[in-house]
């Protein structure tokens, strides 16, 4: 695969809800504009929060290439995702999580990745900051994705996926024309129980409607997550694993367990085990 293409345009969508992340929001605008593949702009969509919607254009009144939207659907992740999509102009949208900072290159990674026509989506890997300042003894890297990050068994280097992880992931724009925006009703709303998958399904669904389509992770294209010290506790894990088993429904639901399902059986027959038997050692 070749290089990046220089003149490939990206738009970055953050969307946000709350001001106790208002240093954490701040921080991930400026690595969108530090990186070394300049986006084209960042879109800042705010879910229902007017107050947080006029600090923020207050904050970014002087900077063109960073716009703030109120989310235009139902409150949560999805609807907001959606309005993002809809006002960007990049050929391909990118995704980063508000409590997140990309590394430089991270969009000049995923611009390398849609060096190849057939690529029409593109993730990348996703490392915690724990707020401990390291990782838990009990917690197992397998069951990273509790806490929105690339979990230990995910195969290296840059692969095709059946779908990439929504807090660091981009799209062509021709993705949402085929497939059709996120599914509201799936993913995350606020600080409500801590629901995801809306990027699985829509990945399934783009999938079907592009049988030709590839989907790379390219774990190079990193960045870096905040997990906040309740996250740390075993209360939020078992509410997190119980909230995603809830999530796997929905989208079997919609998409299929066939589909829906196939990474997860892996998942439990593969990873969970390996990291079983290395705990025993």
């Amino acid at each position: 695969m070749s290089g990046p293409d220089a003149s490939l345009t990206v738009s970055v969508v953050i969307c946000v809800y709350t001001e106790d992340r208002w240093e954490d929001i701040l921080a991930a605008v400026a690595s969108v504009r530090a990186q070394s593949h300049p986006a084209r702009e960042t879109l800042l969509v705010v879910d229902h929060n007017e107050a947080l919607r006029e600090r923020l254009l207050k904050e970014y009144k002087e900077r063109e290439d960073v716009r703030v939207l109120a989310n235009a659907g139902p409150r949560g992740l999805s609807a907001g995702r959606n309005t993002g999509i809809a006002a960007s102009r990049g050929e391909v949208i990118a995704f980063l999580d508000d409590d997140a900072v990309a590394e430089r290159d991270w969009l000049r990674h995923f611009a390398e990745g849609y060096a190849d026509p057939a690529v029409i989506a593109v993730g990348g890997r996703t490392v915690p900051i724990w707020a401990s300042g390291r990782r838990p003894v009990w917690f197992p890297e397998e069951f990273d994705w509790v806490v929105g990050c690339t979990y230990r068994g995910l195969p290296p280097g840059r692969v095709r996926v059946r779908n990439v992880l929504g807090g660091n992931a981009s799209f062509r724009r021709e993705a949402f024309d085929a497939a059709g925006g996120f599914a509201t009703g799936i993913g995350r709303d606020g600080d409500k129980r801590p629901l995801g998958c809306e990027e699985t399904e829509l990945c399934i669904r783009l999938s079907r409607a592009r049988p030709d389509a590839v989907l790379l992770i390219d774990d190079r294209a990193v960045i870096h997550h905040r997990v906040p010290e309740v996250r740390e506790h075993f209360a939020y894990f078992r509410a997190r694993a119980y909230a995603e088993g809830l999530s796997k429904a929905l989208v079997a639901r919609s998409v299929g367990a066939d589909k829906g399902l196939e990474s997860e059986r892996r998942y439990a027959t593969r990873v969970l085990p390996a990291g079983v038997l290395r705990g025993l050692r």
